[in-house]
């Protein structure tokens, strides 16, 4: 029998996907680019062996764009790739952040890839007329070849990736992507768009884009500093999901609007999860960030932490549907400070191997509960699937001012592991006091030599204009 309202909702289907869609592209600002195909690399090991592929295989050019590029096996080893393919004529270029690069790699390490023709450049090198010009970081783990096949990740070139078999250290826990088809043009784009910021352009012209080799359909979301569009996306997804919403992020920093968007979703009824890691690469950081789980759990989101040696993934699934993989976390830095590189994927296929992988990684983590609470049971797969840096630095400075903030205003009841960074910082800012009562100058003179250098950079940038 006909159903006159079940017709209708058919009808409004397809202008409310195409609503849907155009929120999507407009808060990335990005794209939709359908015909590619995608493979889901899962920690270093994976990364590393598709890299070295990807290089060796190189014929007209390699973009590798990274945070951190380390003077060890792994780095070595794409370096002497890097430099062989440019010895066969192939044009290479590479950018590293000079502040994640800071003590991992020096001159000496980059002198054969200039000395072999390849392109390096450095990312925000201090400057004297930008004392504040460092927060800022290239925070984006890419590489291109071609224009016909690139990655997306949150994985750096750097050997602790793999951890330490001999003393019996885990590899750290991180996703990326592989990607291949016409969304390829979208990472080399990103690559071109960092090297003209930091000098002349590129030399070459891009590859012709690639055919459609695919049926998987995906945004390449690179963002600059204020640009927001993370953040955007992020707030947007967390109130279109209406069944499960499991997010994965190294260095969560629940700022309050995000943290809202959450709990209004968890509301109602989306099962939303947040897996972290359990031993954070800075144990004052991850001390940190468990003082704001408090509001997360009262809210029915279920946070889990990571028993391995690091869980540095920067991932998202939702509904079954939606899917993100990059270098962004979910914290103002990322946000708001960085140059990031991210994949959001619009397929159902790739959404499930992400919840997949997902289930497999609570497998290895413990759920954290309020006191006096039972934490709920886990969900059996099948019923899941269906129903279901100065980065860091600044993070930290976040989540302290938020706790702090918090008990100043008397805005909610604090829990024990917020307690414990309230003495760290009441006893800071005592030992402050005491400094500034009894050796003022400990304090003064580093402010005025930080304002003094402030006022001189900006009255340069302006005599700079005026020429």
């Amino acid at each position: 029998m006909h159903n006159p309202a079940s017709h209708l909702q058919r009808l409004n289907r397809a202008p409310l996907r195409l609503l849907a869609g155009q929120a999507l592209s407009r808060a990335a600002g990005a794209p939709l680019v359908a015909g590619n195909r995608v493979r889901l690399l899962i920690d270093g090991g994976a990364h590393f062996e598709a890299w070295e592929a990807m290089i060796a295989g190189a014929r007209h050019d390699v973009l590798l764009e990274n945070y951190i590029i380390a003077d060890d096996v792994v780095g070595r080893r794409l370096r002497d790739l890097l430099i062989e393919r440019a010895g066969a004529g192939v044009h290479v270029a590479v950018i590293y952040d000079w502040f994640g690069t800071l003590g991992n790699a020096g001159r000496r390490f980059f002198a054969p890839l200039r000395a072999a023709g390849v392109a390096v450049r450095a990312f925000n090198r201090p400057r004297v007329d930008s004392p504040l010009g460092w927060i800022g970081r290239d925070h984006r783990k890419l590489l291109s070849v071609d224009g016909r096949i690139g990655s997306v990740s949150g994985v750096c070139v750097a050997a602790k990736w793999l951890g330490d078999a001999a003393h019996g250290v885990a590899p750290w826990r991180d996703s990326g992507l592989l990607i291949e088809g016409p969304a390829v043009a979208g990472i080399e784009a990103a690559f071109r768009d960092s090297w003209s910021g930091l000098g002349v352009p590129l030399p070459f012209a891009p590859q012709p884009a690639p055919d459609p080799c695919g049926d998987v359909a995906l945004r390449i979301i690179a963002t600059q500093p204020a640009h927001g569009a993370m953040f955007r996306l992020d707030s947007l997804i967390a109130a279109m999901a209406t069944r499960s919403l499991w997010i994965s992020d190294a260095y969560f920093v629940g700022i309050p609007t995000y943290v809202q968007a959450l709990a209004a979703a968890a509301a109602d009824g989306v099962d939303v999860r947040l897996l972290v890691p359990g031993t954070n690469n800075l144990p004052a950081v991850a001390a940190l960030s468990r003082a704001g789980y408090r509001p997360l759990l009262e809210a029915g989101i279920r946070v889990f932490e990571w028993n391995g040696s690091m869980m540095h993934a920067k991932t998202a699934v939702a509904d079954g549907r939606w899917a993100r993989v990059g270098s962004s976390n979910l914290n103002l830095s990322s946000w708001l400070a960085n140059c990031e590189l991210d994949a959001a994927v619009e397929d159902a296929g790739f959404a499930a191997q992400m919840q997949a992988q997902y289930l497999r990684d609570l497998e290895c983590s413990t759920e954290l509960v309020l006191r006096g609470r039972r934490p709920r049971p886990r969900a059996s797969v099948s019923r899941s699937l269906r129903g279901g840096s100065s980065s860091r630095a600044a993070a930290s400075a976040l989540r302290l001012a938020n706790t702090v903030g918090a008990a100043i205003a008397n805005r909610r009841v604090l829990g024990n592991s917020e307690q414990g960074v309230l003495t760290v910082a009441g006893l800071a800012l005592l030992v402050l006091a005491v400094l500034g009562f009894w050796v003022p100058q400990l304090l003064a003179w580093p402010f005025a030599v930080f304002a003094g250098w402030l006022g001189l950079s900006l009255l340069w940038r302006r005599l700079r204009r005026q020429t």
